[in-house]
């Protein structure tokens, strides 16, 4: 494993560890002042944490991959337009909860296709992947990721928008007799709950979407939970890439194949 952050020395998964490292140290350090509001539209909006947060991150790719492109939840495209490799930057995941006072939240960074970490700036986990192999440190020890639905425990992401509706809407998923016959909901508010996925804390996480594997918001814990070896599919049951739709993403495939099952019966009702 990767321990030092010294620039150059670093391979992709020291850098993700490192540029989330960085924006969770921002977003520690901020929590709880009164931060301006910096509307969005629709409802959503950001904070000055998220975008200290996101200099942060890009300073330590900027440092350790010059060549690198970035996308950033704040800032959008930097970087070449033709560069070969593109890390994607959530550098606050739950803006809502945050700007709230609530602690669930968390920081995303990715190399698309390929390492990435996942910050809990509150808790001081870092939850990685050098795109094999998943991994958990906290105060300076790492451990290997073992997913398990033991915990029955399912987060669904209930934001909008909600382009799978009519045909498939959350909500009516946690209605069903069968859920809440094996399982029981949560709502985190961030893709936190995919990290707690890989981690064994989570038995799944399901969210309506489009193509997500290149979302700032999701590509991370995507790859957290394939490198962790959990069943990973679209919400029509196709890999999540351009041929699919949202996320289901489940400690092992029995748990993942009754979720299926329900939401695809769901959608028949509705037909």
């Amino acid at each position: 494993m990767v321990n030092s952050y010294a620039g150059a020395s670093l391979d992709d998964a020291g850098v993700a560890i490192a540029a989330a490292h960085a924006g969770a140290d921002v977003v520690r350090s901020m929590y709880g002042r009164r931060l301006t509001r910096i509307d969005k539209g629709a409802g959503d909006f950001a904070t000055a944490a998220d975008v200290e947060a996101e200099k942060a991150i890009l300073g330590v790719i900027r440092a350790a991959r010059p060549d690198d492109a970035v996308l950033g939840e704040e800032g959008g495209h930097q970087g070449a337009a033709r560069a070969a490799r593109q890390w994607l930057v959530d550098p606050l995941c739950g803006t809502l909860n945050y700007a709230v006072g609530n602690m669930l939240v968390a920081v995303n960074v990715a190399l698309r296709d390929g390492a990435a970490a996942v910050a809990d700036p509150f808790s001081g986990e870092v939850f990685f992947t050098d795109g094999e192999t998943a991994w958990v440190r906290h105060d300076g020890a790492d451990a290997q990721l073992t997913p398990t639905p033991a915990t029955r425990l399912v987060d669904v992401n209930l934001d909008p928008p909600f382009p799978g509706a009519p045909g498939f809407r959350a909500v009516e998923l946690l209605a069903r007799p069968g859920f809440v016959e094996h399982f029981r909901p949560r709502v985190v508010s961030t893709t936190l709950a995919l990290a707690w996925v890989a981690a064994g804390k989570r038995a799944a996480y399901v969210t309506d979407g489009g193509d997500l594997s290149g979302s700032v918001h999701f590509a991370a814990g995507i790859a957290l939970c394939r490198a962790a070896g959990c069943a990973v599919t679209g919400i029509d049951g196709s890999p999540v890439g351009p041929a699919g739709r949202g996320l289901v993403a489940a400690a092992d495939g029995e748990t993942h194949q009754l979720l299926m099952s329900m939401i695809r019966s769901g959608s028949r009702h509705r037909a």
